[in-house]
């Protein structure tokens, strides 16, 4: 019985790229890079030679009807992955210009053999492709002679056993063409313009032996070349199961008892309030209670960046390293990227609480194409986080219409396994802040209607609510609203709630 073939992969030194693939690329393979002018292909391609090329795994560059070496490498110097001592020694760059434009891919399948059997390279790189097969469409039969051609290369690179890489422009991903055949991966990358920002993003078509992940998914080019945000996870494996037994204090002094004890850890919680009413007070005080039990935590801020202003204490646990904060987002950011930061601040941290503050700023954060998906991108990082044991709270800015009971703009409450409802109350001309618990899933928790103040020490949980002349010492005419209130939840306005 003849034993299977291991297929050695090799890692790409792109961020999420391996996990996108599979497990890196498998070697010797003869692979497509393509894409749109611009989208990052010649920078994909550079980034993975410069990983991989050693002075026992060389890479041969060659270049065609695109631009010069030398106008090209000017431009890759500035990535921090580019090593000016690897040129001329692991890495050697060779212009195919005149074969090409020649139109003879005889010529061009003569030239890129001498150089293979010349320098015996473990990595080949052909960039760009494409301008080999728009040279010979000047002769007739340009299929057959691609189809021959490429046949020809891929058996050329196997004999050598060298990992091979084409580069090349394509627009569509469905027209017929052999290279499509041929290759046993296809790396394509996509970009396009949405109001004011370039959405780019990866999809691998085809890897042959490998258990790629299907579908879209972003990436941004920065100095330090790109990075594919790939969810940690998606490779998925068992996830924890949430221990709904153990319950973490929130912080304020009386919520956890309308909580029923507290939070049940893993849990995700919303709270849904106007502007002014606390939920940045509440958020910080969840973090700040963990610290003080030796659970660190980590802030998304969307809107405002905690600081000694705004919120001494937790600005002081950002700065002691007790709580990690992940602010200052472009406008192009995507779900995944966001995903991945707070898995990579979590997993520094060791942290078990988690806050995004808020929900409105993080939609306005998206790039314009994520906003579309924005319910079922926070369905993925809400799961994500909790199924890793993370109890997660979320704000979420409301419009409070008095008699109008909402608690997420998106339609998204039923993702959360609790939420607290922060509402203002008319009572005797006065605005008065009211706190109730509306759900905590599989568990008991208070139906009453709390009042609260915001002072020096934070939220502070007053007396229930009471259809009848008595609340701190109230008068009358302030009953109608409260029925209001208590409507707007639910209640009885002629019981006690």
């Amino acid at each position: 019985m003849t034993s299977k073939v291991k297929i050695k992969s090799l890692a790409t030194g792109v961020p999420g790229l391996d996990e996108l693939l599979g497990g890196g690329l498998p070697e010797f393979s003869f692979n497509l890079i393509a894409g749109q002018p611009g989208c990052g292909k010649t920078t994909l391609a550079h980034q993975i030679m410069f990983s991989l090329a050693t002075e026992q795994r060389s890479a041969l560059y060659f270049t065609v009807l695109g631009e010069p070496p030398l106008k090209m490498l000017r431009y890759q110097q500035q990535f921090d992955f580019f090593d000016d001592a690897a040129i001329n020694r692991t890495v050697r760059f060779v212009n195919l210009s005149e074969e090409a434009m020649a139109g003879d891919l005889d010529r061009v399948l003569a030239r890129i053999s001498e150089e293979v059997r010349t320098h015996t390279p473990a990595l080949v790189f052909v960039d760009s492709f494409r301008s080999v097969v728009l040279a010979s469409q000047a002769n007739g039969d340009a299929h057959n002679q691609l189809q021959q051609f490429m046949q020809q290369l891929g058996m050329l690179m196997t004999s050598w056993q060298a990992t091979t890489f084409l580069i090349g422009e394509y627009f569509t991903d469905t027209d017929a063409n052999p290279v499509f055949t041929v290759a046993d991966g296809m790396i394509w990358l996509r970009q396009n313009v949405q109001r004011n920002a370039m959405v780019r993003k990866m999809e691998i078509l085809k890897m042959r032996g490998h258990p790629s992940l299907p579908g879209l998914y972003s990436f941004r080019i920065t100095r330090k070349g790109l990075q594919v945000f790939v969810p940690p996870g998606a490779h998925q494996a068992d996830s924890p199961e949430n221990n709904s037994a153990a319950r973490v204090g929130l912080g304020v002094p009386g919520l956890d008892e309308m909580m029923g004890g507290g939070l049940p850890r893993g849990y995700s919680l919303l709270v849904a309030g106007p502007s002014g009413s606390g939920k940045s007070i509440l958020a910080a005080a969840f973090l700040a209670e963990g610290a003080r039990l030796g659970e660190r935590g980590v802030i998304a801020a969307f809107e405002r960046r905690p600081s000694a202003a705004s919120n001494a204490e937790l600005a002081a646990l950002i700065k002691g390293g007790e709580v990690g904060l992940i602010a200052g987002y472009a406008t192009d950011v995507s779900i995944d990227e966001v995903i991945l930061l707070l898995t990579q601040e979590i997993q520094r941290l060791g942290a078990t609480r988690v806050v995004i503050d808020s929900l409105s700023g993080f939609e306005l954060t998206l790039g314009p194409s994520f906003r579309e998906d924005f319910r079922e991108s926070l369905l993925r990082l809400v799961t994500t986080l909790t199924s890793r044991g993370m109890t997660v709270l979320m704000t979420s800015e409301l419009e409070d219409r008095y008699g109008d009971l909402r608690f997420s703009p998106y339609g998204t409450a039923f993702l959360t396994d609790a939420i607290i409802l922060q509402r203002y109350i008319e009572v005797d001309s006065r605005l008065r802040r009211m706190m109730a618990v509306v759900k905590v899933r599989d568990s008991a928790h208070s139906d009453e209607l709390r009042e609260y103040e915001i002072g020096d020490d934070g939220i502070l949980i007053g007396a229930r609510l009471l259809n009848q002349e008595g609340l701190l010492g109230g008068h009358p005419t302030r009953k109608p609203a409260l029925d209001d209130a208590a409507r707007s939840v639910g209640a009885d306005p002629e019981v006690e709630t």
